[in-house]
């Protein structure tokens, strides 16, 4: 894969090579913004593409591992109306779950927080406002949201989170040396459900059983009726592909707390 330091230390000693073979021959100068422009669209897909770790290493699979194992993930919530939904399902097919918790929404609904962790499941941060420019904030700002969070489910549970899921799935250096600081395990996926676009369910489910297989982590969110249809379906093809879904900790063996 990609990374940023080999990346930029690849475009930079290109740059100095040609200047200064400039002076040898003529170099167009249309190779520079060229060289320029491609080192900026690497680094904008290596930031929304978290699979790629290009700024930091995200665990998104566990590809060796021998049981029939996989793991469902759920980002945005906890939401009042769908998230114990979810749990219902998970109970009746004995599957269980990661919830990466938005912390402005675990504030508001400590009592859904608890259910999730008595349930079996497992808790991760997925920042506190996840606004749709958090890609943009400095260090100091993300691992403020990060650290509130964390405040926030250790009040209400006990628990010191050290799973993190990037808002958007969007890394970049700022998060990268928050995660470094804080100690967190970046956790990614290797099944996107997209089920928060306007696909139909039988969509959604086909673009998520056509890629599962053991190892895998699949993203889903617990923000709408569809991913209950979907998720309903899902679990039930699980269980005939003989696929059991554990918490994320358990898939990749690391742990989910201090």
């Amino acid at each position: 894969m990609l990374k940023r330091k080999y990346i930029n230390f690849f475009v930079i000693s290109l740059l100095v090579a040609l200047i200064v073979l400039n002076f040898v021959i003529d170099i167009p100068w249309f190779i520079y913004p060229i060289i320029l422009f491609l080192w900026l669209l690497i680094t904008l897909f290596g930031s929304f593409f978290i699979r790629w770790n290009y700024h930091l290493t995200s665990l998104s699979d566990k590809k060796d591992i021998i049981e029939n194992r996989v793991s469902l993930t759920f980002d945005d919530g906890p939401n009042a109306e769908f998230t114990p939904k979810i749990l219902e399902l998970l109970e009746q097919y004995n599957a269980k779950a990661t919830f990466f918790l938005i912390g402005k929404f675990a504030e508001n609904h400590p009592n859904i927080v608890q259910d999730i962790l008595k349930s079996g499941h497992s808790i991760g941060n997925h920042t506190y406002s996840h606004t749709n420019d958090f890609g943009f904030f400095r260090t100091n700002k993300v691992m403020s949201e990060l650290n509130t969070t964390k405040a926030i489910i250790e009040k209400i549970t006990g628990y010191k989170m050290l799973l993190y899921r990037p808002a958007f799935g969007v890394t970049n250096p700022s998060i990268q040396e928050a995660v470094a600081n804080l100690k967190v395990s970046s956790i990614g996926w290797s099944v996107r459900s997209l089920d928060t676009t306007k696909r139909n369910e039988d969509a959604i489910l086909k673009r998520i059983t056509a890629k599962v297989s053991k190892g895998d982590i699949i993203l889903l969110h617990d923000t709408s009726n569809k991913t209950i249809a979907v998720l309903e379906r899902l679990l039930l093809f699980l269980q005939v592909n003989n696929l059991k879904s554990v918490p994320v900790e358990q898939l990749l063996n690391i742990k989910a707390y201090e």
